[in-house]
C-alpha cells in the first residue's frame, strides 16, 4: 500500500509570507554562518499535527475526522509577532516567529484535531502545543559557541508585529522529502464551520 507523509496545518496568507521573507533577510545579514539552514518562507505553515507516513486509503477517514474537529468552530484572527528559539537561546535548534490568538480558538482547534486523530490511532503529542512559524534550523554539527552566538543574536533582535490573518480553514498536507528540501502539497481543505 502506498503511503503519504502527511500533516495538518494552517496555510499562511501572502502578506504573512512576505513579512517572514523580510525578517529572514534581516536575520541572514546579522547571522552570516553556514551553521543555519533557512526555510523557504513560501513553504512556511503553522503545523497543528504531524501524522507521518499514512496509507493512501486512510486519507478519507482522516479528512472526516478533521471535519468533525472543525465543526462548530468559528473562524478567528491570529497575530504573528516576536522571534525566538527552541529549546532555548543558549542551545537553539529552531528559529521561529511567534503566533498568538487571544480568544483561545487556535488552542481549541489544535486540541480538537489532536483528540479526533487520537481516536484513529495517531499518538497525541506529549509536548505542549506552542504555535510558531519555523524560519530556520541550526545544523546538528554546529558547535556550542556557534549556537550561543546565533541564540544571542535572536535574543537581541526585535521584529515587532508582523501582521494578522484570518483563519477560516485547515489543510491536510502532504510532504515529499527531496535532496533540495521538502515539497508540500495540499490533499484536502477543511473549513471551520461557524458555531
Amino acid at each position: 500500500m502506498e503511503e503519504i507523509r502527511t500533516f495538518v496545518a494552517i496555510e499562511l496568507s501572502a502578506g504573512i509570507k512576505s513579512e517572514l521573507t523580510r525578517v529572514q533577510e534581516m536575520l541572514k545579514e546579522k547571522i552570516a554562518t553556514p551553521h543555519l539552514r533557512w526555510v523557504d518562507p513560501a513553504k512556511v505553515h503553522l503545523t497543528l499535527k504531524f501524522l507521518g507516513n499514512v496509507p493512501v486509503d486512510r486519507i478519507q477517514e482522516i479528512t472526516a475526522a478533521l471535519k468533525e474537529a472543525c465543526a462548530g468552530l468559528n473562524p478567528f484572527i491570529m497575530d504573528v509577532s516576536g522571534l525566538g528559539c527552541f529549546p532555548s537561546t543558549n542551545n537553539p535548534r529552531v528559529i521561529w516567529v511567534g503566533v498568538q490568538e487571544e480568544t483561545g480558538r487556535l488552542k481549541r482547534l489544535q486540541e480538537r484535531v489532536e483528540g479526533r486523530l487520537a481516536t484513529l490511532g495517531f499518538k497525541p503529542e506529549r509536548r505542549p502545543f506552542h504555535a510558531h512559524l519555523t524560519l530556520g534550523r541550526v545544523r546538528k554539527q554546529a558547535h556550542a559557541g556557534a549556537r550561543r552566538t546565533i541564540g544571542g543574536i535572536i535574543f537581541a533582535t526585535s521584529v515587532g508585529d508582523l501582521g494578522q490573518m484570518e483563519v477560516g480553514e485547515i489543510s491536510l498536507m502532504k510532504s515529499v522529502l527531496l535532496p533540495s528540501g521538502a515539497q508540500y502539497g495540499r490533499l484536502e481543505t477543511i473549513p471551520l464551520e461557524r458555531g
